[in-house]
């Protein structure tokens, strides 16, 4: 048995400084090379324990028996480290690094992230970063963050902790207890937070130091592994390399692997076999994103980040699991366990739900967990980008219910066919990097669809209504009488019967006019002419008189179940008017 490095993911929201971490850990400059500053890819890179003993000095003796031989640090814009590895029931992280920018607080992908982490059971420390941006914060390059923060001032010092603080209560209402992590008593209820800075290196030896004493103290039994067996991992990104053509960035965390291995590789359909060309590792500290030399290795043992050249991996996709097979009897329980856990992330139910398409199973699986969550049914989830199928599949179901029938896409593109399907269809598409903004966009979109649909089903029936006959605008008094009117309540619009207070028919409105033109309909607060046929102004209506709109009783009785929200207080009030009077023929009117 041997321990190998646990392998830390590191997550939060963009712009939060996860790279620029790393980055200083590593004296690399991967952030910078980025498209615009902003991770567009998974990477891996190693942390020797000499490399952490030497960044965290004297704080290295507070961790006592170490024998893990450093971190393996996974880099990732989304989610997709969290790939669906359901025969070990975990994920591929064995810790994460939660990066929060300590002037921001927690934000939208900071929460996606939390709910990541808690649903997958992944241990993690918040490494609050930017502490050097707070405004007044002395700068002390590479120091340690307690040694830094005894040479601020007092007014700097409340306010670190006054940060602090505001991201204690918000992770409360997750379920989680936190603290500055030297001021934790047990690191088994507590979670730590570490202030630091990627820009000027400060804290980083405790958030180094606290890694590995957590890795030591309470994974050192998850983490002794059998280097005897084959390798077991996931792919964490597909690219092309000149010279290699297409290529594999993986990590493994059981296991080795050497050139010349069988290997199964979870695929979209039946699982990928093929044998390892070549075995590519950059040199400890370096990254698998940056360009330079990799060495060839022949064997690698877990847990490791690596790139691995094979033939026949075309249709291979970031997150899917892969196995080394060694005898090739098994070769089939592998194959077959490898398409069981890729199954289980992908779905087609025979329900009534959403479409979803991620880039990596990792994400995939992400996003459906967090659509169900917030009660949005998955019908549909794959691989790729969304194509005229998901659109004509989307639109079967926006038949049924126009609130379910959409495609939401997290980190994938429309292709140009699903462009031109959906110009007919008109499926709702909502697309984002971020999970939580996917669905908070579906919840707002919902949301405004439903309130069309009221007002559409509001604008079919006959809204209560009043309107007052103005004395001086009398046109015609009558065969039809036309007379200026104020709206005073409610909504008028042709065919409209009008009703006296005592709730005798006088009459229905036949048209509107305002200033020289005929309209559909006018509201409160609206001055225009009506026409009625069959009144006499003067005789069956009075100068002056309100006059109410009648109502069907189906209609009085819809409104006032599904629709009194959307009822003026005036339109209410005329609402219990027509109540009053219809009730003196029939008591149980309206009820």
């Amino acid at each position: 048995m041997t321990v190998r490095q646990p392998i830390v993911c590191v997550v939060g929201h963009i712009n939060h400084g996860k790279t620029t971490l790393l980055d200083k850990i590593r004296h690399s400059t991967v952030q910078l090379k980025e498209a615009s500053g902003i991770t567009q890819h998974i990477g891996a890179s190693e942390i020797p324990i000499d490399v952490i003993k030497t960044k965290c000095g004297k704080l290295f003796s507070n961790i006592k028996n170490i024998t893990i031989p450093g971190l393996l640090m996974i880099d990732t814009p989304g989610h997709a480290a969290f790939s669906s590895l359901r025969k070990r029931g975990s994920t591929i992280a064995d810790l994460a690094i939660l990066v929060i920018n300590i002037n921001e607080g927690i934000k939208p992908q900071t929460i996606e992230s939390i709910e990541i982490l808690k649903e997958f059971k992944v241990p993690f420390v918040i490494a609050a970063s930017q502490v050097d941006l707070i405004n007044g914060w002395r700068k002390n390059p590479e120091a340690c963050f307690t040694e830094s923060f005894s040479k601020q001032g007092q007014s700097i010092k409340s306010m670190v902790d006054e940060k602090i603080y505001e991201i204690v209560l918000t992770l409360s209402n997750y379920g989680f207890q936190s603290e500055r992590f030297d001021r934790i008593d047990d690191y088994t209820k507590q979670i730590a937070i570490i202030p630091c800075s990627g820009a000027t290196g400060e804290g980083i030896p405790e958030l180094l130091m606290v890694l590995t004493g957590l890795a030591q103290r309470f994974l050192e039994k998850k983490l002794k592994i059998e280097i005897s067996g084959p390798a077991k991992g996931s792919v964490i990104e597909i690219k092309n390399v000149q010279g290699l053509g297409r290529a594999m960035d993986v990590v493994i965390f059981d296991g080795a692997i050497k050139t010349g291995d069988t290997i199964v590789i979870g695929s979209l359909e039946e699982p990928i076999v093929t044998k390892v060309r070549a075995l590519l590792k950059p040199s400890p500290l370096k990254e698998l994103r940056e360009k330079g030399k990799f060495e060839n290795i022949p064997e690698i043992h877990a847990s490791a980040g690596f790139r691995i050249s094979a033939p026949g991996i075309d249709n291979v996709v970031a997150g899917v699991p892969f196995e080394a097979v060694w005898d090739k009897n098994k070769l089939e329980n592998v194959k077959h366990e490898i398409k069981a856990s890729v199954g289980n992330v992908q779905l087609d139910k025979n329900i009534s739900g959403v479409t979803v398409k991620a880039d990596t199973l990792g994400a995939l699986e992400a996003s459906i967990m967090l659509f169900e969550k917030n009660h949005i049914p998955v019908k549909k989830a794959s691989i790729g980008d969304i194509t005229k199928t998901d659109i004509i599949e989307a639109s079967d179901v926006k038949h049924k219910d126009a609130f379910l029938g959409v495609i939401m896409g997290f980190n994938v593109a429309v292709s140009q066919d699903a462009e031109i399907v959906n110009q007919k269809e008109k499926v709702k598409i909502i697309t984002s990097n971020v999970i939580y903004e996917i669905v908070d966009t579906y919840n707002k979109w919902k949301k405004e669809k439903e309130e069309e649909q009221k007002k559409e089903e509001l604008s079919k029936l006959t809204i209560p209504s009043k309107i007052k006959i103005l004395p001086e605008y009398v046109f015609r008094q009558s065969n039809p009488a036309i007379v200026g009117v104020d709206v005073i309540a409610g909504e008028i619009r042709n065919e409209m019967t009008l009703l006296n207070s005592e709730g005798v028919d006088v009459g229905t409105i036949k048209q509107l006019h305002k200033e020289g033109e005929t309209i559909e309909k006018a509201s409160q607060g609206d001055k225009m002419a009506v026409s009625i046929p069959g009144a006499v102004i003067g005789r069956s209506i009075k100068l002056g008189e309100e006059l109410i709109t009648d109502v069907r009783e189906d209609d009085f009785k819809l409104i006032r179940k599904k629709f009194m929200d959307y009822v003026s207080d005036e339109s209410k009030k005329v609402m219990e008017e027509i109540a009053r009077i219809k009730r003196k023929k029939k008591a149980t009117w309206g009820l």
